[in-house]
């Protein structure tokens, strides 16, 4: 079995500032181009929310709290990257976001859940489609 047939897990956070979602501008990875929450690979023995966490602060740098199981999801959408997304809903508690990893984001922003921009990375729409709706498990077939 080749690397890239091996199962990745990708922890996502959906970061709530009242009615506002942050998302940052993907580049030079999968979804390249696409508006996506930060997040990333989770390191072998991590907790999901140190791997949350962790990944916050590489990426944007803001605090939260809250955090909380949204949805569990897997997709084949970026094969032969396979993954499966541990969703993680969390609430902005302070700072501004800022680009501490140029090489994987542009910029970041907070958009209101009734204006999201296009593209959306794919696992970030499922997750706000989750919420949206209710539901925390989603499997593709």
């Amino acid at each position: 079995m080749s690397e890239e047939e091996h199962v990745k897990v990708g922890v996502g956070v959906m970061i709530l500032k009242g009615d506002s979602v942050l998302l940052g501008k993907r580049q030079g990875s999968h979804g390249e181009g696409d508006w996506s929450f930060p997040g990333g690979h989770l390191e072998y023995k991590e907790s999901f929310t140190d791997c949350a966490l962790r990944e916050i602060e590489e990426e944007c740098g803001v605090k939260v709290k809250n955090i909380s199981f949204q949805l569990l999801s897997n997709t084949s959408e970026y094969l032969p990257k396979y993954y499966v997304h541990v969703g993680l809903l969390a609430h902005w508690e302070s700072g501004e976001p800022e680009v501490r990893e140029p090489e994987k984001c542009l910029l970041w922003k907070w958009f209101p859940l009734s204006g999201l921009p296009e593209p959306m990375f794919m696992l970030s729409k499922r997750s706000i489609d989750a919420y949206n709706q209710g539901i925390n498990f989603w499997e593709e077939k």
